[in-house]
């Protein structure tokens, strides 16, 4: 794609109150490369009794709305024989899918390498272009080699995945749309090193001399909920099933059979519906993320005495709208615009 056709894509504007950029002058531009994403989080087929019937739901929504691609963003299924049926359903969907790595996929005696090999995944990490963008799907569960007994559920970005990444956006003259399981915003139980990760997003836009990586999805922290840090936009999808309350306000409106069976239910605050979420960006370059809404099974946790920010984002069964203009003013690296003036 040359220049002229890069810069009809546009970068997202900064909605935060600093820059990157201190000096900027812009030129404007009108046209927009429409695309539509189907995206899902944290399924987690292997812990709870419903999930076959959840990501049905979302498939059959899928082949109706046909987006140019769907993606899962981790915490989906482990590469047991039992869940094939769960691979059959995702395969229904008859165009391009995606995965995501998440801490649960390997769990056990399973490898990320098992995982891939199950999903046909393209790797752990890798990118992809689509319709005048170029997609990067990073794998946050490296392992940490500061810790000296290796975590549970590593959140880490190893050098060798960091200086990938450095490169592939160096080699791309698209603009950017970024997925992780876990988030590079979320300081608490995020990425470890998101900050390393997010310089590197950051460093890429100031050599580019316009905003290249324009937005990042996540799931992991089954919440809802954007931060946008230096121009770029981070944007957390809620799970398709629950929230982790946890042992404090563990209660389960399921029954004593399902609860045996799934020991974890009754630290979980489930959703009646499955979650979901539909990102289109349109011609006139406006982005629409179209999330979906529900209620949760028996009592809400704040029914059950959570405070609203004991998570530091409130605890909700929904993915929010959101609409967000991407910018018709673009950077122009030494103060000028595509015309050198």
């Amino acid at each position: 794609m040359d220049r002229r056709e890069f810069l009809k894509n546009s970068a997202l504007a900064s909605f935060s109150t600093g820059s990157l950029f201190p000096s900027t002058h812009f030129t404007e531009h009108e046209e927009y490369t429409p695309l539509r994403i189907g995206l899902c989080a944290d399924l987690h087929q292997d812990l709870i009794p419903d999930a076959p019937g959840r990501l049905s739901a979302f498939i059959d929504e899928m082949e109706e709305k046909k987006p140019d691609f769907i993606i899962q963003l981790g915490d989906f299924c482990q590469p047991s024989p039992q869940n094939k049926e769960v691979m059959d359903i995702w395969n229904r969907f008859s165009g391009p899918k995606y995965h995501v790595m998440g801490n649960h996929d390997p769990e056990g005696d399973f490898t990320q390498d098992e995982v891939v090999d199950f999903w046909k995944a393209e790797g752990t990490y890798y990118s992809f272009d689509m319709k005048g963008y170029h997609f990067v799907v990073l794998n946050g569960n490296e392992q940490n080699p500061e810790h000296d007994t290796p975590w549970k559920y590593e959140r880490y970005i190893s050098d060798i995945q960091r200086d990938w990444l450095k490169n592939d956006l160096r080699t791309t003259d698209l603009p950017v749309i970024v997925f992780c399981h876990q988030g590079l915003d979320n300081d608490e139980y995020g990425i470890e090193n998101a900050m390393r990760v997010r310089l590197i997003l950051e460093r890429a836009n100031k050599a580019a001399g316009f905003r290249k990586v324009q937005i990042v999805f996540s799931g992991h922290h089954h919440q809802d909920y954007h931060n946008v840090i230096n121009g770029i936009h981070y944007i957390q999808i809620n799970s398709m099933s629950y929230h982790w309350q946890g042992n404090k306000y563990a209660e389960s409106p399921f029954g004593k059979k399902l609860n045996e069976k799934y020991s974890l239910l009754k630290y979980m605050a489930h959703y009646q519906d499955p979650l979901w979420a539909i990102v289109d960006i349109s011609s006139d370059g406006m982005l629409r993320l179209h999330g979906r809404k529900s209620s949760f099974i028996g009592k809400s946790p704040a029914e059950l005495g959570m405070p609203p920010y004991e998570h530091a984002y409130p605890v909700v069964p929904y993915i929010s709208d959101k609409k967000i203009q991407l910018s018709q003013r673009i950077f122009r690296a030494g103060g000028k615009d595509a015309k050198g003036k």
